[in-house]
């Protein structure tokens, strides 16, 4: 399994001849009604080129579903399943259409199976109330995606009891978790923990979080797990 980081919140995994996007941000669309949250790194265009099989969408913010970036993935004419949470899922239904496309409402609770792939959906606390966090299992590891979610404990009953992965924002604003929550909620689950949602809007780094246990990504680079 190939996991690289596309910055903000966005990954691409690759694994069994499937190749899934989640929550890709590769545009500045922010910026044209959020000045200040300008993209300080440039778009890697060799990942607009990509044809994703599964595309994952946590929530409703611009910078997760983001339709100048989705629609070099979704269109009329393509055929791709998408995996939405509520608000997500009527974003990207109205904006691509297209009868080959299978837009799922991907919200709490939710599983979904895809050949050796399997997704559910789980609690995430945000200020998108249709908000989720992903558990993806593929060649015998489970990955926890939480999407952008603040220290909640209603999120651990919905958990296995092993996470091989997870995917975390560190950034501390825009409801989000700082480290220090970050930290604590990754000491509550294990595994080996990416800090993800610095660098593209802000300066925070990354390698300041004191979680000993992590693997701090690089823009466009293939996540080394």
């Amino acid at each position: 399994m190939k996991i690289t980081w596309l910055g903000q919140a966005g990954l691409l995994f690759e694994t069994g001849g499937q190749t899934i996007v989640v929550d890709p941000y590769l545009s500045n669309s922010v910026a044209k009604t959020e000045p200040h949250n300008y993209r300080r790194v440039p778009v890697d265009e060799k990942f607009l080129r990509i044809k994703p099989n599964i595309i994952l969408l946590t929530h409703n913010h611009l910078d997760h579903a983001d339709p100048e970036t989705l629609r070099h993935y979704v269109s009329a004419e393509s055929s791709v399943t998408v995996l939405a949470s509520g608000n997500a899922w009527a974003t990207v239904r109205k904006a691509f259409g297209g009868v080959k496309n299978n837009y799922v409402q991907f919200n709490r609770g939710t599983e979904w199976t895809e050949g050796e792939l399997y997704f559910k959906a789980v609690y995430a606390e945000h200020s998108d109330d249709k908000a989720i966090g992903i558990i993806l299992k593929a060649e015998g590891k489970t990955c926890y995606i939480t999407g952008d979610t603040l220290y909640n404990a209603e999120i651990f009953k919905d958990l296995p009891d092993k996470i091989d992965y997870i995917f975390i924002p560190v950034n501390g604003r825009g409801n989000n978790m700082n480290m220090a929550d970050a930290k604590r909620f990754c000491g509550k689950i294990g595994g080996v923990a990416v800090p993800l949602h610095c660098g593209l809007f802000d300066e925070i780094n990354m390698n300041d979080w004191q979680y000993t246990n992590k693997k701090v990504p690089e823009f466009y680079k293939e996540i080394q797990l």
